[in-house]
């Protein structure tokens, strides 16, 4: 039995103004429980299709479906209920007084009983390590507590889809390790998460597929190594595979195999060790 396509992107156009399109007759299937990054240069499209599966933005032409609901006719609460959108200036998402008011506030635009909405402040509070910054000012926290903060707001709410817009970006390699540890996480537990990203070392990372764009147009989508390792591919779109990718690529001659990981690098570095050892 095959499930369902979580987002599905049918033929899709998209123009700013009539005739001058900034998205090409795009078609995608995102399934449950994905991790996929976007990538692409700057205006490649990768911003407007965030927005236009967010809902932000109607289709020119074709459709996206996003978990059954059609984005041309959903309301906004429609939309909010299946997908959490995490701005890349967490000082655009925070507003309230407290960390916890800053996570109840999405749960009552739901709607929801208050005895349900004090559940999930405090099981979120737990699950972040929130618990003892809960009466603090969001603005008074470090960046990535702040961007912590952020995710936590939008979990509670239990979406389907987790939308990251550079995440990373003004982050030190502690913050940026954290949040995209985060990320990773939650996909574990059943949530599909959509990277919107420059940082191809985190691609590689973390991603188990990428979507291409090059001047709105869809390039590839296909699993993450199979985009990173094409080398002539990436360059075409003005864009640098990941330094342990372009190792493994620069010693193929010697038996390597294109990687994502150091440790998986690490693992052929030994092996090829082995075996040099082994004929000597």
């Amino acid at each position: 039995m095959t499930t369902e396509p979580l987002i599905r992107v049918e033929k899709m156009s998209f123009a700013y103004r009539p005739g001058v399109n900034v998205i090409h007759d795009i078609d995608i299937a995102i399934e449950p429980g994905e991790f996929t990054a976007i990538i692409g240069n700057n205006g490649s499209g990768k911003s407007t299709l965030m927005k236009l599966i967010l809902g932000l933005l109607k289709p020119t032409q074709g459709r996206i479906i996003v978990g059954g609901i059609d984005t041309r006719t959903a309301k906004v609460s429609d939309m909010a209920r299946r997908i959490g959108f995490i701005f890349q200036e967490p000082n655009e998402q925070l507003f309230a007084n407290s960390v916890e008011e800053e996570i109840r506030f999405g749960l009552r635009n739901l709607q929801l009983a208050e005895t349900e909405i004090e559940k999930r402040v405090n099981e979120t509070l737990d699950l972040f390590g929130l618990q003892p910054l809960r009466q603090v000012f969001p603005r008074f926290l470090a960046r990535g507590d702040k961007q912590k903060v952020c995710i936590a707001a939008i979990v509670a709410m239990h979406p389907q889809i987790i939308l990251l817009d550079e995440p990373t970006t003004g982050q030190d390699h502690r913050d940026s390790r954290k949040i995209m540890e985060l990320a990773e996480t939650l996909n574990a537990r059943g949530i599909t998460v959509l990277l919107v990203t420059h940082d191809m070392p985190n691609v590689a990372q973390y991603a188990r597929r990428v979507i291409l764009l090059n001047d709105g147009v869809l390039v590839k989508s296909a699993a993450t190594l199979e985009v990173l390792a094409d080398q002539a591919l990436m360059q075409s779109c003005s864009l640098v595979p990941p330094q342990i990718t372009r190792l493994g690529l620069a010693l193929q001659p010697l038996g390597f195999r294109p990687a994502l990981k150091v440790q998986e690098m690490a693992t052929q570095m030994a092996h090829w060790l082995d075996q040099r050892q082994a004929t000597t």
